[in-house]
């Protein structure tokens, strides 16, 4: 070993191409601006305590559903948003699907970026449940599964 500094350099060069990795707790939720179903533009601000995050159709067409049997203003009282990604679907599907969410009560916003999303930890069938503090600070990720749990598990 005539150069230790060349050898670990070396060894740890493939650490520096890490791609930055899913949101965890403890971190800052990044800035997220979008526009809801009616086209009102959404701004995440301090206010916001819970996140609930569908990446998948399915899940996210069985959340609107619950969602939907809560009362008015159900999301603004537990000071939640509701993000729906969105990036996918064909144009002839949001020719549809966005007319019929604008009958919903719940505010709806759309995630047309495929990167917004892209470090939010997902699982399966779940919508991603995202607690967060003042300052926007992750407190806790859990997950919602909307076809077969309850959406008050989602709220303290």
């Amino acid at each position: 070993m005539k150069h230790p500094l060349f050898t670990i350099a070396i060894l740890l060069l493939p650490l520096t191409h890490l791609p930055a990795g899913q949101l965890a707790v403890g971190d800052i939720l990044p800035a997220i601006t979008a526009n809801d179903q009616h086209g009102t533009p959404f701004v995440l601000t301090t206010n916001i305590q819970v996140l609930l995050v569908a990446t998948e159709m399915d899940c996210a067409k069985a959340a609107n559903r619950k969602l939907a049997d809560q009362r008015a203003g159900f999301l603004e009282k537990y000071h939640a948003a509701y993000l729906m990604d969105i990036h996918t679907m064909p144009a002839i599907g949001r020719f549809f699907a966005i007319p019929k969410m604008q009958k919903y009560p719940q505010r709806i916003v759309l995630i047309d970026s495929p990167t917004v999303l892209a470090d939010f930890p997902t699982k399966a069938s779940c919508v991603t449940v995202i607690s967060l503090n003042a300052t926007n600070q992750i407190q806790k990720i859990s997950y919602w599964n909307p076809a077969s749990e309850p959406v008050a598990q989602c709220f303290p």
